[in-house]
């Protein structure tokens, strides 16, 4: 299940990186100056507990970044599993550029590779169900396009990336553009190109949503019953989409209702960071 590079945005992934340098070297890396400047080194990665990998990209940035000379020789591709103890990378190169991009390339691939972890627990919790596990914009400020590769290494899909590409009618928008109904021809009109979805709480707005043609339907923190109802009603053909709550506890129950996506906001919300770690061999 590895990721191809082309599905990543390769400027925004230099920006994040070159972003992280910046904030850890600041007007230089003290440490590392100690260190001869013609010593090479060799070391390792260890993954210290069983996962996801996802972030290659950035880590192998992080170091390119410090210095073009350091060589890199990964053992696991982004999405595949990895093992307690296993070497993930190998590096050889100068010392002074190892030391200095090692937290920031630890960093991005212990982050990401939680991410993948958990989205994957989600995944494997409802296969065979049809449904698919979705991601929210519930991510690290700065780093949504990286926490969303990281779903996608997990065997996740992504929601809208931002505010532009899906329209959402939430709450607050509905009740300030007067219904449900109003909201979605405004929608329409004013964004003929894009999807619109409608969150909605009970089966009341369900069908009013179903009847204002939304491309597809967010039933909010619905009991398991409604949203097996609202799947047996819904005859507009709408996407359904589970979310609110969802735990991996319970999210086979609600992929059993029969709905097409859940979402769920703790997938980057509430990060787990794999364990790795760096070691100078010799």
């Amino acid at each position: 299940m590895g990721q191809d590079l082309e599905s990543l945005d390769v400027a925004a992934l230099r920006a994040d990186v070159r972003r992280a340098l910046d904030e850890d070297i600041g007007s230089g890396d003290a440490s590392a100056q100690l260190i001869p400047s013609n010593r090479t080194a060799e070391a390792r990665i260890v993954c210290r507990s069983a996962g996801i990998l996802a972030g290659r990209a950035w880590a192998e940035a992080a170091f390119g970044e410090c210095d073009a000379d350091i060589e890199m020789s990964w053992s696991a591709g982004d999405g595949e599993s990895i093992s307690s103890d296993q070497t993930l990378l190998r590096l050889s190169g100068p010392a002074r550029g190892i030391l200095t991009a090692e937290r920031t390339a630890l960093n991005f691939l212990q982050l990401l590779s939680g991410v993948a972890t958990r989205t994957r627990a989600y995944v494997d919790a409802v296969a065979g169900t049809g449904a698919r596990i979705l991601d929210t914009r519930k991510t690290l400020p700065g780093l949504r396009l990286a926490q969303k590769y990281a779903v996608r290494c997990g065997g996740g899909s992504n929601h809208r990336i931002g505010l532009f590409d899906l329209i959402m009618l939430k709450e607050n928008h509905i009740a300030a553009a007067g219904g449900i109904a109003g909201a979605v021809a405004e929608a329409r009109s004013r964004f003929p190109h894009l999807r619109v979805e409608v969150e909605v709480e009970d089966l009341d707005e369900f069908e009013q949503a179903k009847a204002a043609g939304a491309d597809r339907i967010l039933l909010d923190n619905f009991p398991l019953d409604q949203l097996e109802r609202a799947v047996r009603n819904n005859t507009s053909g709408a996407v359904l989409e589970a979310s609110g709550g969802i735990t991996l506890a319970t999210v086979a129950a609600v992929a059993s209702s029969g709905v097409d996506d859940i979402s769920i906001g703790a997938l980057t919300k509430r990060i787990d960071p794999l364990d790795l770690s760096l070691r100078f061999i010799g």
